[in-house]
């Protein structure tokens, strides 16, 4: 039976290179094991004792990610989990559960000695296939951090689309209502008997009040008080809708005097109907001026984003500008800096020379420290970045005065999978991707941290 099953073993690719005496002996000394579905092999957090062998059967492994616990693979017939010879595994990181009925082939982590010593052919199979795992498991580690941060981006950049696009659509649906009225308007204007000199003292008032136009910047009680004299004024005269009037009067700090002047302009004629075609001006200045400001925020945001990720460019080393890169990726993660109230400073002297780098990766770098910096910050909280050139680098300093990063901590928070974040908040390959940058660009990093001070400060060469 023993020799039956070590030659099954012997049939997988894994140990088709493994002799057969050695197989034996993980078969007499190892165990079998048997779940049903539904049953778990292990769960988060148990102590990791054993090294397991799918003999039959399906397992499927679920990790935790944002809090959660998510599918992320399945283990079948050949595979192995559990601890293995020379790894530091202590607890499961996961849960292990069977999907079908299950067999396993379980040895205790106190005969790895033994296996070590005695059966080396196991143990160089063994060791390969933790390098194998370690490697795979880094390389979706590192994939779910590029996804994260890709989404943190793509939540930031829909939310800063919403308002400018919101702002188009309300005042385009403004300027349609006015567009609407406009010829029920223009029969009463025609139906008018002005004076020419009326016409162009009118014109005149018009076009002053656009040009000087500023969106209105009044209290409340003060805003309220203007609509009050403003209705009071127009209800005097019997003006049809002074409501809507009052309100485009509001926005656009048209005051009472200037009404006086109007209506000495008019002779207290045609109050309703001049009254109406200058609101109806102000108002399409209005819808114009928010399309175009919003138009605007959209194209200095697609700008950014085309500036951030170089999607228009090649992928080889360019020539940048650091302060252009540092400006996209604050413009990227604009909505968490507003939602605490941050205070962002940023020196560049003009004369800052540019660097020869690959651009996306550089912006990368840039939005894992300022976003690890947001997320350490407290409600207006300040971010410093300040940027010179000394000798054949040019240096980057990235400083806030957040809660700091413990003294214990900090010679380890460029290692993969080190987090200082609650779980569920942290992968722990931010800064592990940061200094892989690093590296590729022969370039250095340093932190120094204090309480209520951190500071990151990143040398790139010159050309």
């Amino acid at each position: 039976m023993k020799t039956t099953a070590a030659a099954e073993l012997k049939g997988l690719t894994l140990f088709e290179q493994v002799p057969l005496e050695q197989l034996t002996w993980w078969v007499e000394t190892g165990e079998l094991l048997e779940l049903l579905p539904g049953q778990f092999l292990f769960r988060k957090g148990d102590p990791s004792e054993n090294m397991y062998l799918l003999l039959e059967g399906q397992l499927e492994l679920s990790l935790e990610q944002n809090g959660q616990l998510k599918s992320v693979g399945v283990y079948k017939k050949g595979d192995i989990t559990g601890v293995l010879p020379f790894s530091r595994l202590t607890h499961s990181a996961g849960n292990a559960e069977a999907t079908e009925p299950t067999l396993l082939l379980a040895l205790h982590k106190r005969h790895f000695l033994e296996l070590e010593r005695n059966h080396p052919e196991l143990l160089q199979v063994l060791v390969s296939f933790m390098t194998d795992r370690v490697r795979d498991f880094t390389q979706k580690q590192q994939l779910n951090e590029k996804l994260m941060a890709l989404g943190k981006l793509s939540a930031g950049l829909a939310h800063e689309l919403n308002n400018p696009s919101a702002a188009i659509v309300r005042s385009s649906s403004e300027l349609l209502r006015i567009h609407h009225n406009v010829p029920q308007k223009f029969k009463r204007v025609m139906m008018m008997r002005l004076k020419p000199e009326q016409v162009d003292e009118v014109v005149d008032f018009t076009f002053t009040k656009i040009e000087n136009c500023t969106p209105c910047t009044l209290g409340l009680l003060e805003r309220d008080q203007l609509e009050e004299e403003l209705l009071e004024w127009m209800e005097e005269r019997n003006l049809e809708d002074p409501y809507a009037l009052a309100e485009v009067f509001v926005d656009t700090n048209l005051a009472v005097e200037e009404l006086d002047r109007l209506d000495k302009i008019l002779e207290g004629q045609y109050l309703n109907e001049v009254l109406e075609w200058i609101a109806s001006a102000l108002s399409t200045e209005r819808a114009i001026c928010d399309i175009q400001t919003a138009s605007q925020r959209i194209f200095d945001l697609v700008r950014a984003v085309k500036v951030y990720s170089h999607m228009d460019q090649g992928q080889d080393k360019q020539s940048v500008s650091l302060q252009d890169g540092i400006q996209s990726t604050l413009t990227m993660l604009g909505h968490k800096l507003r939602e605490k109230r941050i205070k962002v400073t940023q020196t560049f002297p003009a004369d800052l020379p540019p660097v020869r780098v690959f651009p996306g990766e550089i912006n990368q770098v840039w939005t894992n420290i300022i976003d690890n910096a947001i997320d350490a910050l407290p409600p207006d909280g300040t971010l410093d970045i300040t940027a010179w050139a000394e000798r054949h680098w040019v240096k980057v300093r990235i400083q806030d005065n957040g809660s700091g990063i413990p003294a214990e901590a900090l010679s380890r928070i460029f290692d993969p999978f080190f987090t200082t974040k609650p779980v569920g908040k942290g992968t722990g390959l931010g800064l592990d991707i940061v200094r892989k940058i690093i590296q590729h660009h022969g370039a250095d990093i340093s932190v120094k941290s204090v309480p209520g001070q951190t500071e990151f400060t990143v040398q790139l060469p010159l050309d």
